[in-house]
């Protein structure tokens, strides 16, 4: 398979919003859009988007997971952006019409066709900085993807940064290109100073978020994770493998974690750390970054309750494991 998210389907679901209504949803070309250059997002980053998963059942069916929780988040980033609101229906319509018109190009495990929701302001205004858009685009477009891990399960190497925040601590909760771009400078000045694969940002000491994925540290039968608010972002994979943790009687602590407890806890020899997200489910942290020292989490190694857990949601998404939460939607 290609990098991930570079091949597209040829179309998309596309509804617009123009004088307080919303159009009728149409499958469209996705080659192009056509943005007016004054258009509010080009200038005010009014724009939002979602990432979720459509996957291939052993009896051919095709499933989506967690739909209804990326809409619902999708909706909330709309509503904090000041962005036109729309009805759950509407995206759920485009985002099961668009993956049955594509269905024969949904991969086997472990590919999957990832879905991208995207909501952007149109409204030709440069004199609205202060206002929101009138106007607005909702696509939905499509991209088939192969196994994340097919270069092999490496652990990952974090920088701990202390005086950075990912995003403002009001935008956090917000799915939303800014906070991506926001990050970027200190990802790059990451690899390039220390060689790390991505930076956790601790603003105070206080452990949050990667640039792109949420934090997990595992001690023992313990998953400890920040407790949620509005500082960063409320992720849907997060979620998932903190229920199946306590369906397996783990105890799952969200709560406060310092910089100072962190470094302390990976120090054991069962420690165990990793990243959530659509794309990798849970990707393995090895070495944490601090003060100019390399501290190891755990062996340094994919740690197998990291492994336990993966395999557990991915079970369900491929619907070898018994769906006991209603996560999957089939089409």
């Amino acid at each position: 398979m290609a990098a991930f998210g570079t091949v597209f389907m040829p179309q998309m679901t596309m509804a617009t919003f123009e004088n307080s209504d919303w159009s009728k949803p149409e499958l469209v070309s996705s080659d192009a859009i056509q943005l007016h250059p004054g258009a509010h997002v080009l200038h005010y980053a009014s724009t939002c988007f979602e990432g979720l998963k459509a996957f291939r059942h052993e009896n051919g069916s095709i499933n989506l997971f967690r739909m209804n929780r990326n809409i619902e988040r999708m909706q909330q980033s709309s509503r904090l952006l000041s962005l036109p609101a729309f009805d759950a229906s509407l995206l759920q319509q485009m985002i099961t019409d668009v993956v049955k018109h594509f269905s024969n190009e949904v991969p086997k495990p472990p590919g999957s066709m990832y879905i991208r929701p995207t909501h952007v302001g149109t409204e030709a205004a440069i004199g609205k900085a202060a206002s929101p858009t009138s106007s607005s685009m909702l696509y939905v477009l499509l991209s088939p993807v192969g196994d994340y891990f097919s270069g092999g399960d490496k652990t990952l190497r974090l920088l701990l940064e202390e005086d950075g925040s990912r995003c403002a601590a009001h935008m956090g909760m917000v799915k939303s290109g800014g906070n991506y771009a926001s990050a970027l400078q200190p990802i790059l000045q990451a690899r390039e100073s220390v060689n790390a694969d991505q930076v956790l940002f601790c603003p105070n000491g206080d452990v949050q978020e990667t640039g792109a994925a949420n934090f997990l540290l595992i001690d023992g039968n313990e998953i400890i994770t920040k407790a949620l608010d509005t500082s960063f972002l409320h992720g849907v994979t997060r979620d998932s493998i903190l229920t199946i943790a306590r369906d397996m009687g783990m105890t799952v602590s969200e709560r406060e974690l310092s910089v100072d407890e962190l470094l302390e806890r990976a120090s054991k020899p069962d420690s165990e750390a990793a990243l959530s997200g659509t794309a990798a489910v849970l990707a393995p942290v090895g070495t944490l970054i601090h003060n100019g020292k390399e501290f190891p989490v755990g062996n340094g190694n994919s740690g197998a309750t990291t492994l336990k857990l993966r395999k557990a949601l991915n079970d369900i998404q491929w619907g070898k494991a018994e769906d006991k939460h209603g996560w999957l939607t089939k089409i």
